[in-house]
C-alpha cells in the first residue's frame, strides 16, 4: 500500500503546488510517485502538462486531476500501483482537503515565514489532528536571516507543533524550473535549492520507514 502525503495550508501562496512538484521529483527517483491534484486552480496539472514536453525531465511522474466525489477511488487505485501518492489540495478546509487529510499518511504543511501564514496553519494542523493524522510543518520560501523569520521559528518551537530540520530557501531557480514543467533537481542539480528539496525528500523518506 502506498505512502499517501496530503500537501495542505489554508492559506493561499504558501508554496503549496511548487513544493508538492519538487518532492515528488525528488522521491521519484527511489520510487514510484504519482500526484493527484485536488486544487480547481490546477497549477500542479499545468506543471505536469509542460512536463510532458520538457526535454530535461528525468523521472517519470503520474498525475490525476479529480473531483472530490471521485477522491476515495482514485486513491486506492494509485495506490495499487505506486509507492507514494501526494495530494496537491486546494487553500481552503472544505470537503476535498478534509477527505485527502483523512486518508493521508502524513500532512505536509507548508508556511512563509510570516504571522497570517502560521495563523491559517493553525486550521490545517487542528484538521490533522482530529482526523488523528499525522502533521509537520516545513518553512518554506524562507529568507535566509531576518527578524520575522526568528519570531515564526519561536512560534513554532513555542507551540510544539512537529517541524521538519530542512528549510526551503526563498529562490529564484523554484520558479525558473517550475515554469518549464520541472524540478530544481533537474535544471540546477548542485544549487541550494535542489539541495534543500534533497534533504526535505529525505526526512520524508526516514520518517516514512522508506529506504533510499
Amino acid at each position: 500500500m502506498a505512502d499517501i502525503i496530503a500537501v495542505a495550508q489554508q492559506k493561499g501562496g504558501a508554496g503549496k503546488t511548487m513544493l508538492a512538484a519538487n518532492l515528488a521529483v525528488c522521491l521519484g527517483r527511489h520510487a514510484s510517485v504519482a500526484l493527484l491534484d485536488i486544487d480547481q486552480q490546477g497549477s500542479l496539472t499545468r506543471w505536469h502538462r509542460l512536463r510532458q514536453g520538457a526535454g530535461k525531465a528525468q523521472v517519470v511522474l503520474h498525475l490525476s486531476e479529480i473531483a472530490s466525489w471521485r477522491l476515495a477511488a482514485e486513491l486506492e487505485r494509485l495506490s495499487r500501483v505506486h509507492d507514494i501518492v501526494i495530494i496537491d489540495t486546494p487553500p481552503q478546509i472544505e470537503l476535498d482537503a478534509r477527505l485527502a487529510i483523512r486518508s493521508a499518511t502524513l500532512v505536509l504543511v507548508p508556511i512563509q515565514p510570516s504571522l497570517p501564514d502560521l495563523w491559517a496553519a493553525e486550521g490545517t494542523l487542528a484538521l490533522a489532528a482530529a482526523e488523528r493524522r499525522p502533521a509537520r510543518v516545513v518553512l518554506n520560501r524562507a529568507p535566509a536571516t531576518g527578524a520575522l523569520r526568528r519570531q515564526v521559528e519561536a512560534a513554532l518551537a513555542k507551540s510544539g507543533v512537529a517541524q521538519f530540520a530542512t528549510v526551503i530557501g526563498n529562490r529564484a531557480g523554484l520558479s525558473t524550473a517550475f515554469a518549464s514543467g520541472l524540478a530544481v533537481g533537474e535544471t540546477a542539480p548542485k544549487s541550494a535549492a535542489a539541495a534543500e528539496m534533497a534533504a526535505l525528500a529525505g526526512e520524508i523518506t526516514a520518517l516514512l520507514g522508506r529506504g533510499a
